[in-house]
């Protein structure tokens, strides 16, 4: 058997790991490292979470832990096969790279002829491909996840692999929408991905993951090939298969995003066609003020439609300006008289623009001398017992 002795390996054997195998010895049990982290440490990479396979069941586990007095965190988790993490074996014999084990003396378990196919950058299931998707259907994506990630071609697939995910990709629709997007997501972020994009929706994948009946494969290219320097956000690169923000809200119902993914889709969608203006940046910068959110999300918002846009020189001009403090308050408009409700944000808005249009140099006093004027052509009547001209 091939042996390791890698920095990469003695990194991830540190001496509170060596003390949790040498627990495990004692009690005889086996236990080696398992799936990702051998890969890894094969490719030479320093792994960054460390997976175990063990032949100890939970129940004997929490046992052991007890009597060497090692404190266990979720202690209910043994119903799904856990203790403080997941020690089944059910992702370690999905792809041949992914099911490999590694012994504490660097002793490499191969079952399935996972180094060779990791040598030549070959990404196949274990034996079946067929039987391995129906077992976790999501195992379409993360197939193409870790082809993204370990091939050296973008689009070089084994032709019976795409005919058994073609023949099984509805059953995408039975999984959740957070581990649909747990595993986009990460396509999105990796290699490869206007072809892996390109392949999931050619096989039939899209209906059944959240995308639009037509997305448009054009401006997805084109935003990933001029952003591939810029560390696009996932959100990003998907909503521009998306025409519109009626799709994006489609995808977020099926796939859970949180409420910042979704707010981002929103954003860019609704302001990536470029304004008419002599002042470029100056639309962006009224976004700022315009946007609801907090300011550090909404600076995101715009620095990633930048992105999207290929928009480096202006990018750098918005990340120099430092943003000004807006002068009026709701308690200065509301010592004016301002109505609550919907009227108030009206008002509130409007003084806004004026402030915007006049490049954010009108003052309080400025803004409250045209607050009559907006107020009457709001048609809107103020509270005279609130009103004040302090």
């Amino acid at each position: 058997m091939m042996k390791v002795e890698t920095p990469e390996f003695k990194s991830v054997l540190t001496p509170q790991l060596r003390e949790l195998l040498s627990i495990f010895k004692k009690h005889n049990y086996e236990i080696r490292i398992a799936g990702g982290a051998v890969r890894d440490i094969l490719l030479n990479i320093t792994p960054k979470d460390v997976d175990f396979a063990t032949t100890a069941t939970p129940d004997q586990m929490k046992s052991m832990f007890t009597s060497e007095g090692v404190r266990m965190i979720n202690t209910k988790g043994e119903k799904h096969g856990t203790i403080t993490a997941r020690i089944d074996g059910f992702n370690f014999e999905d792809l041949t790279i992914n099911s490999m084990f590694l012994g504490e003396d660097g002793t490499v378990y191969d079952y399935f002829g996972g180094y060779e196919d990791l040598r030549k950058r070959r990404v196949i299931f274990v034996g079946n491909a067929r039987s391995r998707i129906k077992e976790d259907y999501l195992r379409i994506l993360r197939y193409f996840r870790f082809y993204a990630r370990i091939a050296l071609s973008p689009d070089d697939h084994d032709s019976y692999i795409i005919e058994a995910i073609t023949e099984n990709v509805d059953g995408l629709g039975k999984i959740t929408g957070e581990r649909i997007w747990m595993e986009l997501s990460k396509i999105l972020s990796g290699n490869y991905v206007k072809h892996i994009m390109q392949r999931l929706i050619s096989v039939g994948a899209g209906p059944y993951i959240g995308l639009p009946p037509s997305p448009d494969i054009d401006e997805m290219k084109t935003v990933w090939e001029r952003g591939k320097t810029f560390n696009l956000h996932p959100i990003t690169i998907l909503v521009s298969l998306m025409k519109d923000t009626n799709e994006v809200l489609l995808f977020h119902a099926r796939c859970k995003l949180s409420a910042f993914e979704r707010d981002l889709g929103l954003f860019i969608v609704e302001h990536r066609q470029d304004p008419t203006t002599p002042h470029p940046l100056k639309p962006y910068q009224a976004l700022m003020f315009k946007t609801d959110g907090k300011l550090s999300d909404i600076r995101t918002y715009i620095l990633e439609l930048f992105k999207y846009k290929g928009n480096l020189v202006l990018m750098d001009e918005f990340q120099k300006w430092q943003p000004p403090r807006f002068p009026i308050n709701g308690h200065i408009l509301k010592d004016r008289g301002v109505p609550k409700g919907k009227q108030f944000g009206l008002v509130m808005n409007k003084c806004k623009e004026y402030w915007i249009d006049n490049d954010f140099a009108p003052t309080e006093k400025d803004i409250l001398s045209k607050l009559p004027t907006i107020i009457e052509n709001l048609g809107i009547r103020v509270n005279e017992s609130n009103s004040s001209n302090n």
